[in-house]
């Protein structure tokens, strides 16, 4: 009798455990019933795991040519004169202060200087050196310290607070050189999240974004980490801040898809629920991310961002054709959510897309039916 408990228990324990190993290892519960080596993703023209950009949701040539040259040569000023020239309110002015700020800041990690070495990033010390005045540059240095805190230290250390503290006052600094410019306000959302601003203290801060960029997708999807249960909210907060900014949305905007990152940002750690991700909260979730993408401008620069994570759950729910749709937009590309949250992000990604279009042909899709 004692060695069928013992039975009984080792069942329940794989029962527990095995979700666990499978999402830690980069795999998911529902296996399409078709086997991922039965149909192969070079077939529809994808692009190979080798050769996948980590760096960027979607492309971007402009930003890549630029950041070519400045760390070719070590010279800021390509950088200041493509940032002068993007829209300050839009999408694409984030995206591309977080690449140049994130790439100063890998710089610095792999050539931290000492032993008569200059550090990597030296281009962007140059930069705030000559062109103290510059607003752009103000912002790349703001994010940069902020991405060098979460990078280098651990919140709630001294060392993790200090950065902060510095990067809250360059957010300061590039505020006051571009009163108009949502950026700066955007990059201290981050710094409220890492030193725990009072409701009140971000509220406050939120408020300044939206007089400069009610509809920023950017910004909201920052804001949405607050209000998240692992930092400063709950799930029922995230959940009520990403429908709200979604039943708001302005028509064409990419808001609509909000609720489904707040479901993504609360995702149980262990799933012993049948059918969780065909539950009516992550249908709605999914469904609003759809019309989203079906409403925005093809070249919304947040839309690969949406894509990449309707990928996820959309394998998840084994919807493979729209999994499949969803795939001929982005690939080539997977410096998004979910991906990046891996430790081998083109992995992750090849792996959801070989069950994708596994499940699709094992529902009678095949190259020459590929959606366009």
């Amino acid at each position: 009798m004692e060695i069928l408990w013992v039975l009984i228990a080792l069942v329940m324990l794989s029962f527990v455990l095995l979700p666990v190993l499978r999402r830690r290892r980069g795999m998911i519960e529902q296996v399409p019933a078709g086997h991922p080596d039965a149909a192969d993703p070079a077939d529809y023209g994808f692009v190979r795991e080798e050769e996948l950009d980590i760096r960027m949701p979607g492309p971007d040539q402009d930003l890549l040519d630029v950041l070519n040259v400045v760390q070719r040569t070590q010279d800021h000023r390509a950088a200041q004169q493509l940032l002068a020239g993007t829209e300050a309110e839009g999408e694409r002015r984030w995206q591309r202060v977080q690449a140049f700020a994130g790439a100063a800041a890998l710089e610095l990690h792999q050539r931290p200087g000492g032993a008569g070495e200059t550090p990597g990033g030296q281009w962007l010390r140059v930069w705030r050196a000559e062109a103290p005045k510059d607003a752009g540059g103000a912002a790349v240095h703001a994010e940069f310290l902020v991405q060098q805190a979460w990078r280098t230290s651990t919140p709630g250390t001294d060392d993790f607070r200090i950065i902060m503290e510095e990067a809250k006052d360059a957010c300061g600094q590039a505020a006051l050189l571009a009163p108009g410019d949502p950026i700066p306000y955007i990059v201290e959302l981050s710094v409220a999240r890492g030193l725990a601003y009072s409701q009140p203290e971000f509220e406050q801060l939120w408020l300044q974004i939206l007089d400069r960029a009610p509809a920023h997708m950017g910004a909201h999807l920052a804001a949405l980490h607050y209000w998240c249960e692992k930092w400063h909210g709950s799930r029922d907060t995230a959940m009520s801040f990403a429908e709200a900014a979604a039943a708001r949305a302005p028509q064409g905007s990419l808001l609509a898809a909000m609720p489904l990152f707040a479901v993504f940002e609360h995702l149980p750690e262990v799933n012993l629920v049948t059918g969780f991700y065909q539950s009516e909260v992550v249908t709605k979730a999914i469904h609003g991310a759809l019309f989203a993408v079906h409403a925005a401008r093809p070249d919304d620069p947040m839309l690969a961002h949406v894509r990449h994570l309707l990928v996820f759950f959309l394998v998840r729910a084994q919807r493979w054709s729209e999994a499949v749709n969803q795939l001929v937009h982005v690939d080539g590309h997977v410096g998004a959510l979910p991906w990046t949250l891996s430790a081998d992000p083109a992995g992750e990604f090849a792996v959801y897309r070989a069950l994708a279009v596994a499940g699709y042909e094992a529902n009678g899709g095949n190259p020459a039916s590929l959606p366009h």
